[in-house]
């Protein structure tokens, strides 16, 4: 039996988020580094420990918004069916999920502030076994998303 590979991409708005995040990440790893190479000057340790995080940060900042996020973009695809919610996501090790919707219990939208910045909004449902999340979808598709997953939910329950 072959599964249906779910269709639909996320925004491309959320490349945007996932990159301002990891900025704000890598800022905070400047910092520390930078207290870092203060404290091996203060200390009289070897200089090249501030270095070596400071070229960490550099390198790990320019490998995650070049080439790993782009690809996390690409990767992430989801699909609401009539009796399922089909969920795939992964670089290196791909997870696809599917969830029954007799098993959805609750849906929500929900933002933070740089997904709001950039008209984002994530979806989350919870089953029994825990919880899931579309990310990136811009608002006026989370709210389509949103009202679909709970009508079909209900419909599921009606079933039973």
């Amino acid at each position: 039996m072959t599964l249906r590979e779910p269709l639909e991409p996320i925004d491309e708005r959320m490349l945007k988020v996932w990159r301002t995040t990891a900025l704000i990440g890598s800022l905070i790893w400047l910092v520390l580094s930078a207290l870092a190479a203060a404290a091996t000057w203060k200390f009289g340790w070897p200089w090249w420990i501030g270095a070596v995080l400071l070229a960490y940060g550099i390198a790990e900042l320019w490998l995650s918004v070049k080439v790993i996020l782009p690809i996390r973009l690409r990767s992430w695809r989801y699909e609401i069916r009539e009796d399922e919610i089909a969920l795939k996501r992964g670089i290196l090790f791909i997870k696809r999920t599917l969830i029954p919707m007799v098993r959805v219990q609750h849906v929500d939208m929900k933002q933070g502030p740089v997904m709001r910045r950039h008209g984002l909004a994530a979806i989350t449902f919870s089953t029994a076994a825990g919880g899931h999340e579309i990310p990136g979808l811009s608002l006026e598709t989370a709210d389509a998303v949103r009202n679909r997953i709970m009508e079909l939910a209900r419909l599921a329950h009606e079933d039973i």
